[in-house]
């Protein structure tokens, strides 16, 4: 069992490049087996959720092509397969855009229902009610989702919630059928603009992405395409928090400055001085920040997935901050480990007030999902001590080369295998 030690103590300083967006290159991805042709994809960040999901599609029977880390081709020419088996679909959450793919090229698909991050209940009965509005029979028999149509048809439909998932499953699915689907009350995220420009490359025509109602005109088939993923903006406002909780200086570079607005926006309100640069932001951290109040919301609202970053943070900050969680009812579960370290927290519902401290203390803690791990790392290079982050495998789901990225900007921070190797570490720091 792989974990990360962490000596705190050092200014996160220095340049650090961004990966492509995990969320919006799983979905990408199975969008690209909806052609007969080869799909050249740029820009795939090198992570286990994408391993995965490359194992998926090759299950099922496409052509993949893996040239280096960084780019893959695929043909979904050569699928003879349906069927999602479980062992994916627990593995990664995303396997389910297959469902929308190859209900789109196919008119049939079968998936297992969905894993992934234990961060609460993600009900996927928006996705099934925008498959059955454009004429799928969706049932769900001995754990599977079993979707077939003779004649997938367009449609107009409103989401009873803001759904990305299902925003872009149902896209995915409406390409390829019949006549114009209107869709409203859709998720705005960078990645489903991302995904809508995929396929638009591939000769579907989508319009809309980006604001409350995307139209698909359904076209009869896709063609070949080469597509470079925007950059993770996740892991992008995960170093700059990391920047803020050390009082570093750190610049994250190939990134979209827009995608980052609220993120930027949080870190002036703390007390960091941000500059942007057309494919760069830097962040300032000067003496102890601020406290603030955050709730998150859908985008271009604060993100879910840059919570627990900001809570580490704030529970540094000068002040009393609140965090309202609007997304996952199960996100706080890293606040647990944060106050074995030292912080005060007190969780009321899906509301956190934080009292923030002047320190944290090293000690053993456990990464409870991908990004609340992440941000129990940023705090193990704000202590004055070592940290042992147990779970791992949770950060490596979604971030690529995380310890030799934070390695390159001056933290003290390595993956290590045995109680022989922290012991190793431990001499070594001390």
């Amino acid at each position: 069992m792989e974990q990360y030690v962490i000596k705190g103590g050092n200014p996160l300083v220095g340049e650090v490049e961004i990966s492509g967006a995990k969320n919006a290159a799983l979905a990408i991805l199975a969008a690209a087996i909806m052609t007969d042709e080869t799909v050249l994809i740029d820009n795939l960040p090198d992570v286990n959720d994408i391993n995965v999901m490359l194992e998926a599609i090759s299950g099922i029977g496409a052509t993949v092509q893996r040239l280096d880390r960084h780019r893959v081709k695929i043909n979904g020419g050569t699928i003879t397969d349906f069927n999602i088996e479980y062992d994916y679909i627990k593995k990664i959450r995303a396997s389910y855009y297959l469902l929308g793919a190859l209900l789109g090229k196919y008119s049939k698909a079968e998936v297992a229902l969905p894993g992934g991050c234990n961060i609460g209940s993600r009900p996927i009965d928006q996705h099934l009610k925008g498959f059955r509005a454009l004429g799928a029979d969706v049932d769900i028999e001995h754990g599977k989702i079993v979707a077939e149509s003779e004649h997938m048809r367009g449609t107009h439909l409103y989401f009873d919630v803001v759904s990305v998932g299902a925003t872009i499953n149902v896209m995915m699915a409406a390409a390829m059928a019949d006549g114009l689907t209107i869709m409203e009350n859709v998720a705005k995220e960078p990645h489903v603009v991302d995904v809508a420009n995929f396929l638009n490359s591939m000769g579907a025509n989508i319009r809309g992405a980006g604001t409350d109602v995307i139209k698909i005109r359904g076209v009869h088939s896709l063609h070949k395409s080469e597509y470079s993923i925007i950059p993770d903006q996740i892991e992008a406002g995960t170093f700059m928090f990391a920047a803020a909780a050390t009082k570093g200086d750190v610049t994250v570079l190939n990134v979209i400055p827009k995608h980052l607005d609220a993120t930027i926006s949080k870190l002036k309100d703390i007390g960091c001085e941000i500059e942007e640069f057309d494919d760069a932001v830097r962040v300032v951290a000067k003496g102890r920040l601020r406290s603030t109040q955050v709730k998150t919301l859908p985008y271009p609202g604060y993100p879910t997935d840059m919570q627990p970053q900001i809570g580490v943070v704030l529970a540094l900050a000068n002040g009393t901050s609140t965090i309202t969680e609007s997304i996952f009812e199960n996100r706080f579960k890293y606040l647990d480990e944060l106050a074995r370290m030292g912080a005060v927290i007190k969780v009321e519902g899906n509301s956190a007030t934080i009292e923030g401290v002047e320190k944290f203390s090293g000690t053993r803690i456990s990464a409870p999902d991908l990004r609340a791990g992440a941000a129990l790392c940023i705090a193990g290079l704000a202590t004055d001590g070592v940290t042992i982050v147990d779970d791992i495998k949770y950060i490596q789901r979604g971030y690529e080369r995380f310890e030799e990225k934070l390695q390159s900007i001056g933290g003290i921070i390595e993956k290590v295998a045995s109680e022989k190797e922290i012991q190793k570490f431990v001499l070594k720091v001390s």
